[in-house]
């Protein structure tokens, strides 16, 4: 289990911000090879999980695994700095594709509010700055867990989000009245659907060919609210380029054997996993996803290198 908490530090993030600013893009991500062979050793609990990621899950060899242990490191850093330098103004260094655009403006056009799920795959914050008017009608609902200094850090010496965040309270039930409100007035509530904190609120199914669990507030929500559903993934490619994947989930209703929100789910976990195939690299659960409930690694926190919390 996730405990919402990141790892990594102010320094780091400040340290990027300037490199960028003064040295360039290019200058940071050379610094990258330097940074990801300290993380491999020094964060264990986050490289443990990862390796279980490619031999258990991606079947791989143990040599194809280490690869997959710098590439996963260095992605995470190209997607850190990649943020960073956008929201300070070098957008016009990368490159976007964008599939199912029209219809995914059509929903966002339409007369419902709509849920968006994404997952801690790629980078879904880069695209902010091309929702443009759409941002503001953006929710975010996240669990507010990240160092509060990196948070102001990143605010001062960034850009002013478009968008709004909904933080989720475990203690009361304020942050569900605040998505539905902001759905009744036709808003856009995102969600990541593959961490939780709350064991007593989970579905499951199959996922990557073994059993994994999700937490069930956002497909319960939007199956419910009968709001439309987008599944939106950003994930980076070759050449400082991302590619923006909006997946309209089909509508669901009940059946004899199964809840809409388990179908939903099902809906959302073969998207997932076609984009897992297609980016095996930019997954970023750092802990046993997939044992997540065992009673000895559900006492271990989830370790993410370089503060970030995707």
């Amino acid at each position: 289990m996730w405990k919402g908490k990141t790892r990594g530090g102010a320094f780091g993030y400040l340290f990027f911000i300037y490199l960028i600013r003064y040295a360039g893009v290019t200058a940071a991500y050379a610094f990258l090879c330097l940074v990801v062979p300290y993380f491999i050793p020094f964060a264990p609990k986050a490289t443990a999980s990862i390796w279980f990621y490619g031999r258990r899950i991606l079947k791989y060899n143990p040599i194809r695994c280490v690869g997959l242990l710098f590439r996963n490191y260095y992605r995470l850093g190209q997607i850190l700095i990649d943020k960073v330098a956008i929201s300070n103004g070098f957008t016009k260094k990368y490159q976007f594709k964008f599939g199912n655009y029209k219809e995914f403006l059509d929903i966002l056009n339409g007369d419902k509010g709509v849920v968006m799920i994404g997952a801690h795959v790629g980078n879904w914050e880069i695209g902010a700055p091309f929702f443009d008017d759409y941002g503001k009608k953006i929710n975010i609902v996240m669990y507010d867990a990240e160092h509060r200094k990196i948070k102001e850090i990143l605010e001062k010496n960034g850009v002013e989000k478009n968008y709004k965040f909904i933080p989720v309270n475990e203690d009361d039930l304020t942050h569900v009245f605040k998505i539905t409100e902001a759905l009744a007035q036709k808003e856009y509530v995102c969600f990541q659907g593959d961490r939780f904190v709350n064991t007593d609120k989970l579905l499951s199914c199959s996922f990557m060919g073994k059993e994994a669990y999700f937490p069930a507030g956002p497909f319960l929500l939007a199956a419910r609210m009968k709001v439309p559903v987008v599944f939106y993934f950003a994930m980076r490619e070759p050449k400082r380029t991302y590619h923006f994947h909006f997946i309209v989930a089909e509508e669901v209703k009940r059946t004899k054997d199964k809840k809409p929100e388990q179908m939903l789910l099902e809906q959302y976990t073969t998207t997932l996993e076609k984009i897992m195939k297609q980016y095996p690299e930019q997954w970023f659960n750092y802990y046993r996803f997939w044992d997540s409930l065992s009673p000895t690694l559900s006492k271990v926190e989830g370790e993410i290198p370089c503060g970030e919390n995707l």
